[in-house]
């Protein structure tokens, strides 16, 4: 935390602001485009996923499009860190996940696994406190799942 931080209260604030289905779309965003570079393909496969999720029922196009207007204003305010920390803080172990299980699926979608998105994805999970068992579980399920 920056000298600026404590004093002027950033993060706290980036906290406050997220509810659990926004900290969740958060997730999905940022592992979507860790490689710093979101297409509009993958923009429309978020929106897609997301929007099957009960989380998101009541979530019309237009309230997604602010949702993600607020994130990308909240990343570029506060930066990267901040914003993951701030979701990550706001979901619970069930949805952190769901979200790492969501995520997971988006990133091994294209069926090819560089090492990157490994270590990412190991990052991730760590990240979230999701259990290591449980991380396997879902990799081997979504890996299992894209191969068909």
């Amino acid at each position: 935390m920056g000298l600026f931080d404590a004093v002027l209260g950033t993060e706290s604030q980036t906290q406050a602001a997220l509810n659990p289905a926004e900290a969740f779309a958060v997730i999905i965003l940022t592992a979507t485009a860790s490689d710093g570079y979101l297409s509009l393909e993958q923009a429309n496969s978020i929106i897609s996923v997301l929007s099957r999720l009960k989380l998101f029922k009541s979530y019309p196009n237009e309230m997604m499009n602010r949702l993600f207007e607020k994130i990308l204003g909240i990343l570029q305010g506060d930066g990267f860190n901040a914003l993951f920390n701030a979701a990550k803080d706001s979901l619970s172990q069930d949805l952190r996940e769901a979200a790492f299980a969501v995520a997971t699926d988006l990133v091994l979608a294209e069926g090819i696994i560089p090492e990157e998105e490994k270590n990412f994805l190991k990052d991730l999970y760590q990240a979230l406190g999701v259990s290591h068992e449980i991380a396997i579980q879902i990799i081997q399920v979504i890996l299992i799942k894209n191969h068909a």
